[in-house]
């Protein structure tokens, strides 16, 4: 029987790898933390910030607010507390939306 490798997923994120993830600063990472309440990553002795899958995606639904829709930090801040569940599947439409636009424009690459 071969050897399989093994899969290794990360639980823990450091605040550098979910900026790159976004391509943002650290410090707009901090500052979402601060406004939005549903940021909360762990933190460990020296208190640097881990975050997990969880938060990342709370990080997901902000950016999508703040960046992409272009709300104000208050419209999002208030849209997330109203309707979370409505902002998360508006969430998912959009990202396989884009998925679908891209194996598009592959397709047509490739005529």
């Amino acid at each position: 029987m071969p050897y399989k490798q093994p899969i290794i997923e990360k639980h823990f994120y450091t605040i550098g790898e979910v900026a790159e993830m976004f391509g943002v600063n650290p410090s707009l990472i901090r500052f979402w933390e601060k406004n939005f309440d549903t940021i909360s990553p762990q933190k460990n002795k020296k208190g640097n910030r881990l975050f997990t899958k969880e938060s990342i995606e709370e990080i997901r639904l902000v950016y999508h607010l703040v960046k992409e829709r272009g709300m104000t930090l208050k419209g999002a801040q208030q849209k997330i507390k109203q309707n979370r569940e409505d902002v998360v599947n508006e969430h998912e439409v959009v990202k396989q939306l884009k998925n679908i636009r891209w194996m598009l424009v592959e397709i047509k690459n490739e005529l």
